[in-house]
C-alpha cells in the first residue's frame, strides 16, 4: 500500500484549468458525495431557522441568532481537541463517524417534527449536538482535501469544494422553501438526513492505496499549544484570523440577515424566503469559481474580499425592496466566497502539513465559532433596531476588518518591526 504523492493518479489531461482536481478519481468520488450532502444540509439549515422564526416563536430574531450561536459555539468550545483529532487520527475514519452522527440527528429532529411534538428547546439541543459533531469535522473536512489531490492541486481542490457549497446553497433553500410550503419542515429534516448517506457512500468507494496520507503528529509538536505557538509566530495567519474574527463575529451571521428582513420587512413567504439564500449563493458560487482559476491564494484578494463584502451589506441594508435586496445579496455572497475560500487555501498551503488539522481547526473556529458571541448581538439589534441595523453592523466590522488588516500589512511589507514581532517565532 502506498501513501506517497509520487504514485497516486494524476489528474487527467482532459480536465484542466477551474476544474482540474475532478481528474483526480478520489476527489472525484468524494466531490460527489459532498455536493447531494450539501444540498440536504442547506435544506436543514433553512428549514430550522423558518420553524424558529415562524412556527416556534413569534418572528423571534434573538431566538434564531441563539440557534445559530448553538450550532456554531462547539467550533471555539471544542478547538483544544477537533484540530487535534484531524492531525492525529486517520481522518477518512473519523469524517464517516462525524457523518453518520449528523445525519442521525437529522433524523430525530425530523421525526420529532413530523410526530408535532418537537419544541424551540429540542431545536436549541440539536443545534448543539449537530455543532458538536461539525466541530469534528471540519478541520478533518478542510485537511482530507490534502489527502484526495496532490500539493499542486490543493488550492483548486479548496475552491472546488466552496463551490459545491454553495451551488448546494443555491438548491438546497429553495427546494426547501417549497416543501415547507407543501408537506411542512419535518420532512426537510428527513431528507436531510438521507443525504448523508451518499457522502458515506463517497467514503467508503474511495481508494485508499491513492490517498496521500501525510505524517502524522508525534509529541514534538506539542499538541494544542504547539499549533498555537506555530500560528503566533506567522503574523500573516493572525492577520486572516483577526479579520475572520471580526467578520465571523458581526458580519458571517447571513440565517439572521435573510429571515428577519424577508419576514419583518419584506414579508415574504417561506418560498421567497428560500429564494433570498439561493440569490446569495449564485454571488458564492461564481465567488468559489474564481478562486478555482487562480493558481494561488494570496493576502490581497482577503483584504480585498472584506471592503466588497462590506460595501454589498450597506448595499443589502438600504436595499428599498425585495429583488434590490436579493441583488445586494449577490454581491455580499460573492465577496464573502472569495473572502473565506482564499483565507484557507492560504492557510492550507501556507501550513506545515504536520500542523494543519490544528491550523484548520483554528480558522474554522475563528470563522464560525465567533457567531455565538456575535448573533445574539446581530439578533438584539434585528429585536431592537431593526434588521437594517443589524446588517450595518455587520458592514462596519468589514470595512474595519479591511482597513486595519491593510494598515498591517502594508507597514509589515515596509519591514516595520513593530508589526513583526520576533518574540512570536520563538
Amino acid at each position: 500500500m502506498s501513501h506517497n504523492d509520487d504514485r497516486p493518479a494524476r489528474p487527467s489531461s482532459r480536465i484542466s484549468g477551474t476544474f482540474r482536481s475532478l481528474g483526480v478519481r478520489n476527489y472525484r468520488i468524494w466531490a460527489a458525495g459532498a455536493i447531494v450532502s450539501n444540498v440536504g444540509t442547506w435544506m436543514q439549515r433553512t428549514a430550522q431557522d423558518w420553524i424558529v422564526l415562524v412556527e416556534l416563536t413569534r418572528h423571534n430574531a434573538t431566538a434564531v441568532g441563539i440557534v445559530t450561536g448553538l450550532q456554531f459555539g462547539p467550533q471555539l468550545l471544542l478547538l483544544p481537541i477537533t484540530g487535534l483529532a484531524a492531525d492525529h487520527f486517520d481522518r477518512r475514519k473519523l469524517l464517516f463517524v462525524t457523518q453518520a452522527s449528523m445525519g442521525l440527528l437529522a433524523l430525530t429532529l425530523g421525526l420529532l417534527t413530523i410526530l408535532h411534538v418537537v419544541q424551540l428547546w429540542h431545536v436549541y439541543l440539536f443545534a448543539f449536538l449537530l455543532g458538536c459533531a461539525a466541530a469534528f469535522d471540519a478541520p478533518a473536512r478542510q485537511t482530507f482535501v490534502a489527502e484526495l489531490v496532490q500539493e499542486a492541486h490543493l488550492s483548486n481542490a479548496v475552491a472546488l469544494n466552496s463551490t459545491s457549497f454553495n451551488a448546494a446553497r443555491m438548491i438546497g433553500p429553495a427546494i426547501a422553501g417549497l416543501l415547507i410550503a407543501a408537506v411542512g419542515t419535518g420532512w426537510v429534516f428527513l431528507l436531510n438526513a438521507l443525504s448523508f448517506g451518499a457522502v458515506l457512500l463517497s467514503i467508503s468507494l474511495l481508494r485508499i492505496d491513492e490517498l496521500h496520507v501525510r505524517e502524522r503528529i508525534g509529541r514534538s509538536t506539542g499538541g494544542f499549544f504547539g499549533g498555537l505557538r506555530y500560528v503566533l509566530g506567522r503574523p500573516d495567519l493572525i492577520i486572516i484570523l483577526f479579520m475572520l474574527l471580526l467578520i465571523g463575529t458581526f458580519a458571517i451571521n447571513f440565517p439572521i440577515f435573510i429571515s428577519t428582513m424577508a419576514v419583518s420587512v419584506f414579508h415574504a413567504g417561506a418560498g421567497q424566503f428560500g429564494l433570498l439564500t439561493s440569490m446569495m449563493a449564485v454571488g458564492s458560487v461564481i465567488g468559489a469559481l474564481l478562486a478555482a482559476r487562480r493558481e494561488r491564494p494570496s493576502l490581497n484578494i482577503i483584504i480585498a474580499g472584506a471592503a466588497t463584502m462590506g460595501a454589498g451589506l450597506v448595499l443589502a441594508a438600504l436595499a428599498p425592496h425585495y429583488l434590490p435586496f436579493g441583488l445586494a445579496l449577490i454581491l455580499v455572497g460573492l465577496s464573502a466566497q472569495t473572502l473565506t475560500t482564499t483565507s484557507i487555501g492560504e492557510a492550507q498551503l501556507s501550513t506545515a502539513p504536520v500542523m494543519r488539522g490544528r491550523v484548520m481547526a483554528l480558522v474554522m473556529a475563528v470563522t464560525l465559532g465567533t457567531t455565538p458571541i456575535g448573533a445574539p448581538i446581530v439578533g438584539w439589534v434585528a429585536d431592537t433596531f431593526g434588521p437594517r441595523w443589524a446588517i450595518g453592523v455587520g458592514a462596519a466590522s468589514c470595512i474595519i476588518a479591511a482597513a486595519v488588516a491593510l494598515y498591517f500589512t502594508i507597514r509589515r511589507r515596509r519591514g516595520d518591526a513593530g508589526v513583526v514581532e520576533p518574540k512570536l517565532a520563538e
